[in-house]
């Protein structure tokens, strides 16, 4: 899809402009420190991981996604095998949102 890849090349940009961090510890600092607008993680994460992120999103009021495999989300970021990510940016949070939501990826926003 069209949005997918749009989606992933805005995750690399955010990346490149030092916006977005990558990793279990490091997404969890980020929505306990009210830097993240938005916190994806990958549909290949384990339920643990995923359980993990939707309570603390939901507690800290922090809309997140499943999106992705782990690779699709590493390859963006430039890196390796990504299961979380967070996004410390409105503005990017906002465009990735509305690509999600067109995308029709699976959601779980508690705001």
């Amino acid at each position: 899809m069209v949005n997918r890849k749009k989606l992933l090349s805005l995750i690399g940009l955010a990346r490149r402009a030092r916006k977005v961090v990558s990793g279990e510890f490091s997404t969890e600092k980020s929505v306990k420190s009210g830097r993240a607008h938005l916190v994806i993680v990958s549909e290949e994460a384990s339920e643990n991981t995923k359980k993990q992120f939707t309570n603390m999103c939901a507690h800290y009021k922090v809309p997140i996604y499943l999106f992705g495999s782990k690779d699709e989300l590493g390859h963006a970021m430039g890196q390796e095998f990504r299961a979380s990510l967070s996004v410390e940016d409105a503005g990017f949070a906002r465009s990735m949102e509305e690509l999600m939501n067109m995308n029709g990826g699976s959601m779980n926003e508690s705001k």
